[in-house]
C-alpha cells in the first residue's frame, strides 16, 4: 500500500508554550494483505472528558490492532483499500458490527457500504454516520481508496435490542477486523 500518513501532535513545554512534539509518519500501521485493507492508526482517547496533558508521555495509539474504540473513548485511523480483494459475495470486510457510532470520511477514491438491504456507493467528499449496523465494505474500482474513520464509543439502546434478530449481537466486534 501508500507510505504511511503524517501526523502532527502538539503540546506544551514546562513553560506552557504550545509546541509540536512529533511530526511524522503514523506510528502504528497494519495490512491484512489477504484483504488488501490497511489500517494507519492515528489516535486513540480512553475516556470522556478526554484528558487534555500538557506533555504526551506515551503515544495512545494502538499495539494490538482492534476495530472499536476504547471503552468512554474515541479512535481515528485512515484505512486503505485496495481494489482486486473481493470475496465471492462482492465483499471486501467481513460483514461486522460495532457498539459506536463512525463517522467515515472519504479522502480519495470511492468505496461501497453493504448494508443488509442495500448499498451505497461514496466517493471522495462524502461522509457516512455509521451508527452500530451489520455493514461490509468493498472497492469495486481499479484505485486504491482511502477512508478517515472517527469511531465513538457507544451503547446500544434497548430500542435497538429490542429489534434486532437473534444472534446479531455476535457479530459485534469487540477487537480485531476479523473476530
Amino acid at each position: 500500500m501508500s507510505t504511511r500518513p503524517r501526523r502532527v501532535v502538539t503540546g506544551h513545554t514546562a513553560d506552557g508554550v504550545s509546541v509540536v512534539v512529533s511530526d511524522g509518519p503514523v506510528p502504528v500501521s497494519r495490512e491484512i494483505p489477504e484483504d488488501g485493507v490497511g489500517f494507519h492508526e492515528i489516535w486513540s482517547t480512553t475516556g470522556a472528558p478526554a484528558p487534555v496533558t500538557a506533555r504526551v508521555d506515551v503515544d495512545p495509539t494502538e499495539v494490538d490492532l482492534t476495530v472499536p474504540p476504547p471503552k468512554h473513548g474515541t479512535r481515528i485511523r485512515i484505512n486503505e483499500f485496495a481494489p482486486g480483494h473481493l470475496d465471492g459475495r462482492g465483499l471486501q470486510s467481513p460483514v461486522h458490527r460495532t457498539e459506536s457510532i463512525d463517522y467515515g470520511i472519504v479522502l480519495e477514491g470511492e468505496i461501497t457500504l453493504v448494508l443488509d438491504d442495500s448499498e451505497v456507493t461514496l466517493y471522495a467528499g462524502d461522509v457516512v454516520v455509521q451508527r452500530g449496523t451489520d455493514h461490509a465494505w468493498a472497492n469495486r474500482s481499479d484505485a486504491v481508496t482511502k477512508v478517515a474513520f472517527i469511531l465513538v464509543d457507544g451503547e446500544f439502546a434497548q430500542d435497538l435490542l429490542d429489534v434486532l434478530p437473534a444472534g446479531s449481537l455476535e457479530k459485534v466486534s469487540r477487537k480485531g477486523p476479523k473476530d
